[in-house]
């Protein structure tokens, strides 16, 4: 038993993001399609192949920079945000005993305290539950401009990555506090001290890592796309779960998706292409069909809007709290095609 255990922890040196096909806007023939992963990939460790095999990424040349899944549209590709946030959160509680805000350090930059192989790695999900977390966050980044590791732009990055995040928390009236800088010569000093208990936490979680040191890659599962649940990226699961405090019924939250006008001609082209089936038809006994849109599950990518056949779908970038609740009801047909 402890043998397995230790294997497990063993593979929590996997770098290479996780890519899951059937979110892949070219693996769902979307119109357009999509090579955002390969075009910011800085160490051309990204190809894109045919159907089966869109997304193929060299092991030997990924570094783990993250800046793939910072732009993965649809969350395709991937990492487990739970180590990061784990680390976040262990920081801002009380036995934590932390005597710097909580912080974020690439692992080029010499600074103490948790780290993540690249600050490319860092997403709206995981500022915006810091922000509901409600205490400061320090990221450390270092000399980009030379590093191996990541790309010369990635603080302008997570400028953008910060941006967005105090839009989509705009409505909570809690932004969050993050700051971006370059680590300097103190930051060596940083540490996290935990309690006994926090720290076997810790230990656990990390493995052969130091808490320290590094927030280690713990593969993810492949998704059971069988269960709906699962079909959602962990990024737009955080995202909608660090909504608090709960913005008040008419507020407005930032959330791209579609809506559909009168010129749908009920055809099954966007559930089709809907990278994360946010989108489905309901047929109905009487041989009508409703378009129906899980809102939490819809990561904005718009390849329905690309995809339409008749230019039915428009963008609408903002939400009432309410509609997070229960699938919208997009069109109501009492005939299919």
């Amino acid at each position: 038993m402890i043998q397995g255990v230790l294997a497990r922890l063993d593979d929590a040196g996997n770098h290479v993001p996780r890519f899951t096909a059937p979110r892949c806007l070219l693996e769902r023939q979307a119109v357009g399609g999509c090579d955002a992963c390969h075009t910011t990939c800085p160490h051309q460790a990204i190809t894109l192949g045919t159907l089966g095999g869109s997304v193929q990424i060299d092991p030997a040349a990924c570094t783990g920079c993250g800046l793939c899944v910072q732009v993965c549209p649809s969350g395709a590709l991937e990492y487990n945000l739970e180590p990061a946030l784990q680390s976040v959160r262990d920081q801002q509680r009380p036995e934590s005993r932390a005597t710097d805000d909580a912080s974020l350090t690439c692992s080029q930059s010499g600074a103490g305290g948790p780290s993540l192989t690249c600050l490319g790695r860092v997403t709206p999900a995981l500022l915006s539950a810091a922000g509901a977390w409600g205490a400061p966050l320090t990221l450390l980044h270092g000399d980009c401009g030379d590093c191996p590791v990541g790309a010369p732009d990635v603080p302008a990055r997570l400028e953008r990555v910060l941006e967005e995040t105090q839009r989509l928390r705009a409505p909570t009236g809690r932004p969050a506090h993050v700051t971006i800088r370059r680590a300097a010569p103190e930051d060596t000093r940083r540490a996290l001290t935990v309690s006994r208990r926090g720290a076997f936490g810790a230990l656990f979680r990390a493995g052969k890592q130091h808490l320290a040191q590094g927030i280690p890659d713990s593969p993810l599962p492949f998704v059971n796309w069988s269960v709906p649940e699962d079909r959602t990226p962990q990024e737009w699961t955080w995202r909608a779960r660090s909504l608090k405090p709960a913005p008040p019924e008419d507020a407005a939250v930032l959330w791209p998706a579609p809506i559909v006008d009168e010129s749908c001609i009920d055809c099954p082209v966007c559930a089709n292409v809907c990278p994360t089936d946010a989108i489905t038809r309901d047929l109905q006994p009487d041989g009508g069909v409703k378009l129906l849109l899980n809102l939490s599950a819809c990561t904005g990518c718009m390849a329905c809007l690309h995809s339409c056949p008749p230019d039915a779908i428009h963008a609408q970038t903002h939400w009432r709290p309410a509609a997070f609740r229960a699938p919208l009801l997009l069109r109501e047909s009492h005939s299919v095609m």
